[in-house]
C-alpha cells in the first residue's frame, strides 16, 4: 500500500481530494444524532466515551490497552491506515483521539481544520449513512512519549525546561468556578482558554499561525521548553496539544485526568 501523506492540520478541500484513497481512515466523534444526519462519505463514527476512562472523581483518564485496542480495532485501525479526525464541537474530542494514538506511537493522523463545520458550512459532499468497516486486530501499547501524570508533573514543577500550559476558563484556573474538591491551578501554569485558538469567522478553524505563535510566546511558551497542557480531564487541553504539535513544538505532552485529578488530591501544591 502507497502510504497518504497529509499534513497535521488538514484542510477540507484537501480531505475532500483524497476521499476513497488507500490507507484513510476518516473519523467522525460527533453526537451520534449529528452523525446519522450527516457527516463525511465514508466517516467511521466513534463515540467520545470510548477513548476515556473514568474513576470517579477523576474522569479523562487514559483507558487500558485492552480497551483501546477493542475500541480502536472496531474502526478498523491499522499500522499503516492514516486517521483523520473530526467532530462537531470545534476539534476537542477530535484531538483528544489524536492525542491518544500519539500516547499509542501511532503517528499517521491529522485533524480536520474546522472539523464538521467547515466541511458542512463549505459546502463538501455530505452523507447519513453509517459507513461499514471491517473490523481489525489492532494491538494497542501505551508508550512514554506524549503524556505526564500527577508524579511527572509535580516532578517538574521546578523544572525552567517545562512549562504547564492550562487550558480552562479565566474562572476555573482562577478558583472562581471549581470542579474539583479544591480550586485554583497547578503553581506555575499559566492560562490560555482553548477556544482562543479558534477563529470563529472560519468556521472554528486554528488561527493563523503567527497569531498563535505569539500569544504562546507571550505567555512565555517557547519551542524550546516542554509544554504540559491540562484542563479538566484532557479534553479541551488535548485539542490545544494537537495545535502544539502543528506549530513544531517538539516536546508536548498531555495531563489525562488532569484537574480532575490534580484538584482532588490531597498531596499536590496549588495556587
Amino acid at each position: 500500500m502507497s502510504q497518504l501523506e497529509l499534513p497535521l492540520v488538514v484542510e477540507p478541500d484537501a480531505l475532500e481530494r483524497h476521499l476513497g484513497a488507500e490507507g484513510l481512515l476518516v473519523v467522525d466523534l460527533s453526537k451520534p444524532e449529528v452523525y446519522s444526519q450527516l457527516h463525511v462519505p465514508g466517516a467511521v463514527h466513534l463515540d467520545y466515551g470510548q477513548v476515556i476512562a473514568a474513576q470517579p472523581p477523576r474522569g479523562g483518564l487514559l483507558p487500558d490497552t485492552a480497551q483501546l485496542s477493542r475500541v480502536l480495532s472496531a474502526i478498523g485501525l491499522t499500522p499503516d491506515r492514516h486517521v483523520v479526525a473530526c467532530d462537531d464541537e470545534g476539534g476537542g474530542k477530535a484531538c483528544r483521539l489524536l492525542w491518544t494514538l500519539d500516547v499509542l506511537g501511532h503517528r499517521r493522523y491529522s485533524l480536520l481544520d474546522g472539523g464538521l463545520h467547515a466541511w458542512a458550512n463549505e459546502q463538501h459532499p455530505l452523507d447519513n449513512a453509517p459507513a461499514q468497516v471491517p473490523p481489525t486486530d489492532y494491538q494497542a501499547k501505551i508508550g512514554t512519549e506524549g503524556i505526564a501524570d500527577w508524579a511527572y508533573v509535580l516532578e517538574h514543577l521546578q523544572d525552567p525546561e517545562v512549562a504547564l500550559l492550562d487550558c480552562r476558563t479565566p474562572e476555573e484556573y482562577q478558583g472562581i468556578k471549581r470542579l474539583a474538591a479544591r480550586g485554583g491551578h497547578i503553581p506555575g501554569a499559566v492560562n490560555l482558554e482553548w477556544t482562543r485558538a479558534m477563529d470563529p469567522n472560519r468556521n472554528l478553524r486554528l488561527r493563523p499561525v503567527e497569531e498563535l505563535r505569539a500569544t504562546l510566546e507571550s505567555l512565555g511558551l517557547r519551542p524550546d521548553r516542554e509544554v504540559i497542557t491540562y484542563c479538566q480531564t484532557h479534553h479541551r487541553s488535548a485539542h490545544t496539544y494537537i495545535l502544539l504539535k502543528a506549530l513544531g513544538y517538539p516536546r508536548v505532552r498531555g495531563y489525562p485526568g488532569s484537574w480532575s485529578d490534580w484538584g482532588n488530591r490531597s498531596d499536590t501544591p496549588i495556587e
